[in-house]
């Protein structure tokens, strides 16, 4: 998409990259399939509320939803605030980090790069090499890099075929040019010898219950750690910043890590 795409063009970019038939959104939105052919060959422009509704049903994000009402001659409906400038929003996103000491967690934006971090994540980073963490760190580069905590990861393949999933989900649902490059690069790296098969097992030494769900497991100077995550968003954004914001929370996946995090928050205090 180039940035003086028309309107039109870029509703039927996004309608054909959800997969969507014309007949699909005039079903769903209650647009005729005539209106909806004339908006994208350009022969109709679209209004501010004719817009909100083919964005909701595509779920267009709110970053491209401010392109399409400039391409339409409209002003951006959705601002975008630096994460410092976002006020309770960003009071919410401290409290959840520190509320979820002595686990990890972090604040990314879309393209993971690192907002803010609880103590415990610092832990984890602090030995992260200068080049990998600056001008602002990429935490799925930060994991995956040979130079970051790929080395120290037990599961790297699992982990690796778990991170590049993810990229190309969130890039299927921005179609930010960014995580294209970014899934390149990661999908270059190396991984640990011996680690080069994408489909491999658990390892047989992990915890009870890991079956459930995949944990990210680490060889570290206090031991062998085992990580859950889950992910949070804020509901009903309004705001682009807001938009692509996630909270990623880790949780320990037994009982050692669980003892081990609570030690190095003692530390911490």
């Amino acid at each position: 998409m180039t940035a003086h795409e028309p309107v039109g063009d870029l509703v039927r970019h996004w309608r054909e990259r959800r997969r969507r038939s014309q007949l699909e959104i005039s079903i769903a939105t209650g647009v005729s399939t005539r209106h909806l052919s004339f908006i994208e060959t350009g022969r109709s422009r679209p209004s501010r509320g004719m817009i909100e509704r083919l964005c909701d049903e595509l779920d267009v994000p709110l970053r491209e939803r401010n392109r399409l009402f400039l391409a339409a001659g409209l002003a951006p409906v959705h601002t975008e605030h630096t994460v410092d400038d976002l006020g309770d929003i960003r009071m919410a996103i401290d409290a959840f980090l520190a509320g979820h000491e002595p686990y990890p967690a972090v604040a990314v934006n879309s393209r993971w790069e690192l907002l803010a971090a609880n103590g415990a994540m610092a832990t984890f980073l602090s030995g992260v090499p200068a080049h990998l963490r600056e001008p602002q760190p990429n935490m799925l580069r930060v994991t995956l890099h040979p130079d970051g905590l790929a080395p120290q990861l037990r599961n790297h393949a699992q982990w690796r075929a778990i991170t590049l999933r993810r990229v190309r989900r969130q890039y299927e649902r921005t179609a930010d040019p960014y995580l294209a490059d970014l899934l390149a690069e990661l999908d270059g790296y190396s991984g640990p010898a011996g680690d080069d098969d994408p489909d491999c097992n658990d390892d047989p030494g992990m915890a009870p219950g890991t079956e459930l769900a995949t944990p990210m497991v680490l060889d570290t100077d206090f031991g062998r750690l085992s990580l859950l995550y889950a992910v949070t968003v804020f509901g009903s954004p309004r705001d682009v910043a807001v938009d692509e914001i996630a909270i990623e929370t880790f949780v320990p996946a037994d009982t050692a890590t669980r003892t081990v995090l609570r030690q190095l928050s003692d530390l911490r205090s």
